[in-house]
């Protein structure tokens, strides 16, 4: 196994709990250099995609091996690419979601959804939703005005920040003093005794709560996802995340919709909910036994705690697209690797949760968010850097840097004996002695 892949499986095995002998479970195997980009991006697919398989035999009983193909991992995190409706591409960015130039940089803009375009049209004062008119609305303002007048809005638009920048902001400095994730035992309510595969409530929008619950629902959980009326989750993402899955239309504002819901999280063994934190609160969502897990954007905590956002909205705040762009324009990950791969890593935090409230009791929490997935990529895996692999010598050319041998292993040469000399410089002999 590779030493990087092996650390970052390691590192999330840790994270959630799990045992560390159950790392040496894990194969990997399949075509390289998928997903290209200057940070860790496959690594992070890679190991996201293990534990979550390591947290499946665990639950399961069974021995493994966890068989982790690269072309299948890096399919399945840009799957929305490959879907085909009756032979139909599908939509995955509306018009108005992008970046834009602002005055002073650039803005992204997340507009996919009728509501989040309305609010936005509306902040900036543009209601024909005129691409030419947007971008002048947003050239003509700050990219940090922007960002306050659509959030203020209803909406959704981030400032493009670099990495220090993200840094040195609170909600950067809140991200980056948290874990990657919590898991918590809030009471010591009992086992539950029921049998039969796990009952899961699917409160999630795009993206990253869905393919949680569509791997949940291949490993055989029950698995009901429930829409407000009115507001169904856009067509195409419909049909790549919830297979596997049934569906329902409750209006938890309407009190018969909310006794069914009541009676359904009464029997249920796991909730998972994708929306802002604080937004379902007031619905009463506590069951002692059940296992709760919640994925965010921004994290519960900092000044944007209580913000929606996407995946795209947190590269671009965070200054992955700074770091995956050019001088000319922000750039993006390959896939949208911060969904993904915390769908994976909450799937698994919710079969570590229930394996270990089948066995303990309590009533459990999980919580992940994109950002803090975002800090692990650009802190914790490590990126390619070239410097590592360099070395310096003195010499007759004078003091050279040159990159090291890629020929390694236990006992053998550091380096070369000795630099490159002058051109002919040496005798027409053998450097020891002749036999």
């Amino acid at each position: 196994m590779d030493s990087t892949v092996r650390t970052g499986t390691e590192w999330l095995w840790s994270a959630l709990g799990g045992d560390p002998g159950l790392v040496d479970r894990v194969s990997f195997t399949g075509p390289s250099g998928l997903l290209p980009a200057r940070l860790p991006v496959m690594d992070l697919a890679r190991a996201s995609v293990a534990v979550a398989g390591l947290a499946a035999v665990e639950r399961a009983g069974l021995p493994g091996p966890v068989r982790v193909d690269d072309g299948a991992v890096a399919t399945a995190f840009t799957s929305e690419r490959y879907l085909r409706v009756d032979g139909r591409a599908p939509v995955n960015f509306a018009p108005l979601s992008r970046f834009w130039r602002a005055a002073d940089g650039w803005v992204r803009t997340h507009a996919n959804y009728p509501h989040h375009r309305a609010a936005l049209l509306a902040a900036l004062g543009v209601p024909s939703g005129a691409v030419e008119e947007v971008a002048a609305a947003i050239g003509g303002r700050r990219a940090v005005e922007v960002e306050t007048a659509v959030y203020g809005a209803g909406g959704l638009a981030v400032a493009l920040r670099t990495p220090g920048e993200w840094a040195a902001h609170p909600q950067g400095r809140a991200v980056a003093e948290g874990p990657l994730l919590t898991r918590e035992r809030l009471d010591e309510a009992p086992p539950r005794p029921r049998t039969g595969p796990p009952r899961v409530l699917d409160l999630t929008r795009v993206l990253a709560g869905p393919v949680a619950t569509r791997t949940l629902a291949l490993l055989g959980a029950d698995v009901l996802r429930i829409d407000p009326p009115g507001n169904p989750e856009l067509p195409d993402q419909h049909a790549d995340t919830n297979v596997g899955k049934r569906t329902t239309v409750l209006d938890l504002e309407r009190p018969s919709d909310r006794r069914t819901f009541g009676e359904l999280l009464d029997a249920a063994d796991v909730l998972v909910t994708g929306y802002r934190p604080g937004a379902l609160d007031r619905f009463g969502l506590h069951r002692p036994g059940l296992v709760t897990a919640r994925v965010s954007a921004w994290g519960e905590h900092g000044p944007w705690g209580g913000r929606r956002g996407f995946d795209s909205l947190v590269q671009a705040a965070t200054g992955i697209a700074v770091v995956e762009g050019s001088a000319e324009e922000p750039g993006a990950l390959p896939a949208q690797a911060l969904d993904h791969g915390t769908g994976y890593l909450l799937a698994a935090a919710v079969l570590r949760s229930l394996t270990e409230r089948d066995r303990d009791g309590g009533t459990r929490l999980v919580r992940l968010a994109l950002a803090r997935t975002g800090h692990w990529l650009t802190h914790a895996l490590p990126a390619y850097d070239p410097g590592r692999y360099l070395t310096e010598s003195q010499g007759p050319l004078g003091r050279l840097r040159h990159a090291l041998s890629p020929v390694a292993y236990e006992g053998g040469p550091a380096g070369w004996s000795r630099p490159p000399g002058l051109p002919g410089a040496d005798a027409p002999a053998w450097a020891g002695p002749t036999a």
